[in-house]
């Protein structure tokens, strides 16, 4: 396959570009670097230089997004500004990136006559609705920038295929995680930014009262659901909106004690380390958990990794790329 990784220097691209470059196919990675990272691609550019291309390019431009699309196949679209805390911070910029982005993306993809574009939808779309778990056909009203944006996206393309014709089908990431995942910044997510507090012996503080939870999604059963999105030849799996998730939940609490329990197995003293509480963030729903009926029934989708062993991995990973 031709494939093109929009976002593809960033986590959950970067992974995608490797699984597919390691299994034959061409790979072409659009990234402007806004948050993506060339230490993530460059052992891919020297090792698979024949298969793998690189345009340094924004979704903002379209003259950049038909450029990456000519002649490919299928369009993965990870491509995002993420972080319900930084839209809220800057919701225009969000809106431009990740609505005005998604548009020329669709176009690009649209012109090129890809033969079917999966996109990074978010959890975040289930906004204050409460019900538990999560089902793709029952929303709620959007609690942040981020995730009117993100919901957006999921509108266009259902107005995209039926006007034009384009297959696609959206991927609701809960909470992924995993290698490469980065721990610095202002907006970084909450398992690397404990792992760091904790391998710097540093409390990691906890917003609320950690009973707050969530449906931690392993790095490897994201890419599982991209390649069977990619791969369907179900007609009636087209054209949907999936949660990709692990189906469990786990709370902040308990996470704090899973990551303690296994850093201190590298390192004994972490396990002395306790968590601080402050307040609850603008904008964080109270709890996430997915029901992935749907996945299993039309994509046929088991996820392989339960938090628990994808946090032994993601561990493992950081101590020896991190220390």
């Amino acid at each position: 396959m031709k494939v093109l990784i929009t976002g593809g220097a960033g986590f959950i691209g970067s992974n995608l570009c490797e699984y597919l470059l390691e299994n034959g196919h061409e790979v072409c990675c659009l990234d402007n670097f806004a948050t993506g990272k060339m230490e993530n691609i460059i052992p891919l550019l020297q090792k698979y230089s024949k298969h793998f291309k690189l345009i340094i390019g924004d979704i903002r431009n379209l003259c950049d997004c038909q450029k990456a699309v000519d002649g490919m196949e299928y369009v993965l679209h990870e491509a995002a500004l993420g972080s319900v805390p930084r839209s809220v911070k800057d919701p225009i910029t969000t809106n431009e990136v990740n609505i005005g982005g998604f548009l020329n993306m669709l176009i690009a993809s649209r012109d090129a006559g890809v033969k079917r574009f999966i996109f990074a939808a978010s959890s975040s779309t289930y906004g204050d609705s409460q019900i538990l778990p999560k089902v793709e056909n029952v929303i709620g009203k959007p609690l942040s920038p981020y995730a009117i944006t993100k919901y957006v996206n999921e509108l266009y393309a259902d107005v995209f295929a039926k006007t034009y014709g384009i297959e696609y089908i959206g991927l609701r990431y809960f909470n992924v995680f995993g290698r490469r995942q980065d721990p610095n910044g202002a907006y970084a997510a909450v398992i690397p930014l404990f792992v760091k507090k904790f391998m710097n012996y540093e409390s990691p503080n906890i917003n609320g009262d950690g009973e707050y939870s969530r449906d931690f999604t392993y790095i490897d059963n994201v890419i599982q659901m991209n390649m069977l999105a990619l791969l369907t030849e179900n007609v009636d799996a087209v054209n949907q909106i999936y949660n990709t998730a692990c189906g469990e939940r786990t709370t902040l609490n308990q996470l704090v004690s899973y990551l303690r329990e296994y850093l201190s197995k590298f390192d004994s003293e972490i396990a002395k380390i306790e968590p601080t509480y402050g307040s609850n963030r603008v904008g964080d729903i109270p709890h996430s958990l997915a029901c992935v009926d749907k996945a299993k029934k039309l994509l046929n989708y088991t996820p392989k990794y339960d938090v628990k062993i994808g946090l032994k991995e993601s561990i493992t990973w950081y101590w020896e790329n991190l220390k």
